[in-house]
This record gives C-alpha cells, structure tokens and sequence, in this order.
C-alpha cells in the first residue's frame, strides 16, 4: 500500500457524484401505474363515485323501509321528502329505491359485458392476429358480418324470441358487444408477435396456446383494460336506451332507462320524477369515463416521469 502513488488518486467531483445517485425507489410497472393514477384527483373522484354507486346498489335498497315493486295508490307523484327522499312515482312507489335497484340492473349488465369483452373478444382477436393468413381473414370477415347488423335489430329479434327483459338485452350484447375488442386485440397482437421475446419463447419449444396465453396477451392488458373501462359506460347506455324505447326491463322492475320513459309524460309536473334517474345514469357514465381517461394516462409509457 505505501507503494502507490498518491498521483492515482483524486477527489470526485459533485457531477461524478449524483451519477450514482438513484433517482427514485424501483418499482414495478402496476406499482408505477398506481402511483401516476393516485396523482389524477378527476380519475381518483371517478373511481370512488364508482364505488360509492356500488355499495348503494348492493345494500341501498335492503336499508330502506320500501320495496321497488310495492304501490301506494294514495302516495302518487309526491314531491321529495323526508319521507321519500326522490318523491314517488304515477304508482306511489319509492323513487329512491326504484333508482338504486336500476343501479343493480345497469351495473350488472355493465359487469356481464365486461366479462364476455375480456374472454371472448380477448381470445378470439388473439388467436386470429397470431396466426394470420386465411385464419385471420375468416375470423375478421365473420367479425365484419356481426358489425354491420344493428344491435338494436338484435335486441328486436330476441324480444320476438325471448320476450322483452334482462335476459334478452344480456344476450344482446353478449353476441355483437366483443366485436370491438376482438379488433383492439387482432391489432396489438400483430404489432406484438414479431418480436424478440415470441421468437426466443419458440425457440424454447413453447407451444401457439402458451405463447398467447403467457407472453402476448399480458402485454396487451393495459389496451385492454382501458378499453373495458371505456366501453362499460357504453353497455350501461345501451341497455339504458333499450328499456326506454320499450325493449328492456319491464314493471315492476325498475331501469333507469324505463324510468325516464315512464317520467317523461309528466315532465312539466313532476320533473324531479326524471331527473333522478337521469342524474344516476349522468353520473355513471362520466365517472366511468373520467376513470377510463385516467387509467389510459397512468398505463401509458410515454408519460412516465
């Protein structure tokens, strides 16, 4: 040691200093996505709105001393009160339970359309953008035929097999709502299956189903779960709109959308009979809306800090 020379050695500097410095802890890409998207106040208020119109779906109606089916004659179109906090409708039922159990209605069929969303349109738009050829071309031109028949002419179609309600609308969108998706996924997974990683997975003896199932579509989930967020408000819309033009849930049942058909001959009398239904559906769909905008910028790379 006494051997070296002090010529060998000199002080840092503070530039060659803060080049070891770490910036910011490690984390994992989800851990990064929830961080950006708790610094979204609008997306933040959107996601707990959204919770907030799930638990009153769910036990709203069970507090309450009314039922959504029950009628009071001697009540009818009373103003809101203490005693009914939305006022009563044309049969004397509870408005504000009638609105919580279209809550149930629309989220479920909002929740239903996610669900085939994520497992066929996902699976179908894989499995044709990783094979190609004449496979991607039959998949695609059965997709196109779906696409240009109207959903509504579906929804007319079922009501004549099925009869007006729930069931048909689910149906409904079950056949014609995941064609979207299927074109979202087709469309990653093309950008995705030349890469490196998928030649070095067939190198190791992978087979087509594990390729896709654990390389390709993880790496589309950011798409797709925007997408499934965006398109919830859409599925709640649509079954808002069919229940309002008569194909949808039927009394005694209580929809938003049948609510707003039924409120809209009184509407110079008793507007609040409109109004809270079509607020509920209002702020559905933009807290659902605000959210999606936010999780897209929080799931996309080119914004990370």
């Amino acid at each position: 040691m006494n051997n070296i020379s002090p010529d060998l050695w000199q002080p840092i500097t503070y530039e060659d200093r803060d080049k070891e410095r770490i910036a910011r802890p490690s984390m994992t890409f989800w851990q990064d996505v929830w961080r950006r998207i708790k610094q979204n106040k609008s997306a933040m208020l959107g996601f707990v709105v959204i919770m907030v119109i799930l638990l009153l779906a769910i036990v709203g109606p069970w507090l309450s001393q009314y039922s959504y089916w029950e009628q009071d004659l001697s009540n009818t179109s009373q103003s809101p009160s203490f005693e009914h906090w939305f006022g009563t409708d044309g049969h004397g039922r509870d408005l504000y339970v009638r609105v919580l159990h279209g809550a149930r209605i629309s989220l479920a069929v909002g929740l239903i359309a996610t669900l085939v969303n994520f497992v066929v349109g996902v699976l179908y738009g894989g499995i044709s953008g990783y094979f190609g050829g004449n496979i991607d071309s039959v998949m695609m031109r059965v997709v196109d035929i779906i696409s240009t028949i109207p959903l509504v002419l579906y929804a007319i179609l079922l009501m004549v097999v099925l009869g007006p309600g729930l069931l048909s609308i689910i149906i409904a969108l079950c056949s014609v709502y995941w064609v979207r998706m299927a074109r979202i996924v087709r469309g990653q997974i093309l950008s995705l299956r030349e890469q490196e990683f998928i030649f070095a997975a067939k190198s190791l003896g992978a087979s087509p189903f594990r390729i896709l199932v654990r390389h390709l579509i993880p790496n589309t989930m950011g798409t797709i779960i925007v997408t499934i967020t965006l398109m919830i408000p859409e599925a709640i819309f649509t079954e808002a709109f069919l229940s309002f033009i008569g194909l949808g849930i039927s009394a005694p049942k209580a929809s938003w959308g049948s609510m707003t058909s039924d409120a809209i001959g009184g509407l110079r009398s008793y507007p609040y009979q409109l109004f809270f239904p079509g607020a509920a559906l209002c702020i559905t769909m933009m807290s659902f809306n605000i959210f999606g905008d936010g999780l897209r910028d929080a799931l996309d790379p080119r914004l990370r800090k």
